[in-house]
């Protein structure tokens, strides 16, 4: 059977690990504790999501086709497999701490002439974006079902209002719905049809020779124009995020808690 060819690495179980251990944290009653545990548990978590996402556009094109995947170890979900060290850990990191945004840092490079056809070409570039999706909304009803969305909107953080959750019972609620907002985020910014990102690879199999070309050439800038915009013109940022807010909102995110959840882990603001 082609499950058989999916074995986790231990690093990545080791990531779930430190995800877990970072959840745990939270729910100590000490400041310091329950901080570090918010950051751990997001950037763990992130690390996790980043993994799941490579592996989801790898174990479609294993299944449509392209079996190099598995001789290149990405059916593996180890981390070394999808990453540089600079761009796909650095960068991704520096951008989530200063700017929130969460980069997408992982490759993997496929035979698209391998695949079976331009269908599966484009569901390939999809399903990176839609585990994300697929995680943002797991942890969303994990939230709504296990924790009570007490916030009060009484206190104002940039546009909306909340007021912070009792340290005591609800950090781990915030830390998990602000990666899930995360997840969100990445699934809204990774299906743009721009050059660079998979929701320009979903469609790219469809376009004309002229339109191919020039996403080749775009394909290395474009992403880093976008995020130089949203980063440095707080307009077109602050519309983003407000898009992104609405989207987390209207799946069932508790937007307080998420609200909450990156204040803890920007804690230097």
């Amino acid at each position: 059977m082609r499950t058989r060819n999916v074995r986790p690495s231990p690093l990545f179980l080791g990531l779930i690990a430190a995800t877990i251990a970072g959840g745990a944290l939270t729910i100590l009653d000490n400041k310091f504790a329950y901080t570090a545990g918010v950051v751990i548990l997001v950037l763990g978590g992130w690390a996790v999501s980043l993994c799941l996402h490579e592996f989801g556009h790898a174990y479609t094109a294993f299944r449509g086709g392209d079996y190099e995947v598995r001789a290149k170890g990405y059916l593996s979900l180890d981390i070394r497999r999808y990453t540089d060290p600079v761009f796909s850990i650095v960068l991704p990191v520096l951008f989530l701490l200063i700017g929130g945004i969460p980069l997408p840092g992982g490759a993997v490079w496929l035979n698209r002439h391998a695949m079976r056809n331009k269908r599966v070409q484009s569901w390939v570039s999809l399903a990176g974006p839609l585990t994300n999706l697929a995680i943002g909304v797991l942890l969303i009803v994990a939230v709504r079902v296990f924790f009570d969305p007490s916030l009060v909107e009484t206190t104002r953080i940039g546009n909306t209002t909340y007021v912070a959750p009792d340290p005591s019972t609800s950090i781990l609620a915030a830390g998990l719905s602000y990666l899930a907002f995360l997840q969100i985020f990445a699934f809204v910014l990774n299906i743009l049809p721009l050059p660079g990102l998979d929701g320009w690879g979903a469609i790219e199999p469809w376009l004309s020779y002229q339109a191919k070309a020039f996403g080749a050439k775009a394909r290395p800038w474009a992403p880093l124009i976008l995020f130089a915009v949203l980063l440095g013109i707080p307009q077109v940022g602050s519309a983003f995020s407000d898009l992104i807010d609405s989207a987390f909102r209207a799946i069932g995110g508790q937007a307080g808690y998420s609200a909450f959840g990156q204040l803890t882990f920007k804690f230097w603001n």
